[in-house]
């Protein structure tokens, strides 16, 4: 939900030319978006219909510039594949802290529509204010 979110916001505040990749820390390659999240995305006007799952790999993040994690334990496995220096959690980059102890973003998986609309918005909002972040902080 984050990455189409981000595309969303993106081509909305006319940013330029902007790359986004989701991966998971502990995922099968190749799955689908489970489908509370596609429901989530559908009330929003988005479509994850060609969301594929990816692992994360050292590969992924050498090509990343700045790498965002939901939450600490994926933090940690971003930095141990090589992501120190460019890696922060979502909402700590969000809300410009550099504390690890932000809370992380709640993951619905297995639950419930309205468990899937809290994690969206939550999203929508901590991807707002670390993309206005990257704004303010390329126009330095």
């Amino acid at each position: 939900m984050a990455e189409a979110i981000a595309r969303s916001l993106t081509a909305s505040k006319e940013m330029g030319e902007v790359e986004f990749r989701s991966a998971g820390t502990s995922t099968v390659p190749g799955h689908p978006a489970s489908e509370g999240a596609l429901r989530a995305a559908q009330r929003h006007g988005l479509t994850l219909g060609a969301h594929s799952s990816t692992p994360l790999s050292p590969e992924l993040i050498a090509w990343a510039d700045l790498v965002l994690t939901m939450g600490p334990s994926h933090l940690i496995r971003v930095l141990e594949l090589g992501g120190d220096g460019k890696s922060a959690l979502l909402g700590a980059f969000a809300r410009g802290s550099d504390d690890a102890m932000e809370p992380a973003v709640p993951d619905p998986y297995g639950g419930n529509d309205d468990e899937y609309e809290a994690t969206f918005l939550t999203l929508e909002a901590m991807v707002t204010a670390a993309l206005d972040r990257c704004s303010r902080e390329e126009g330095r």
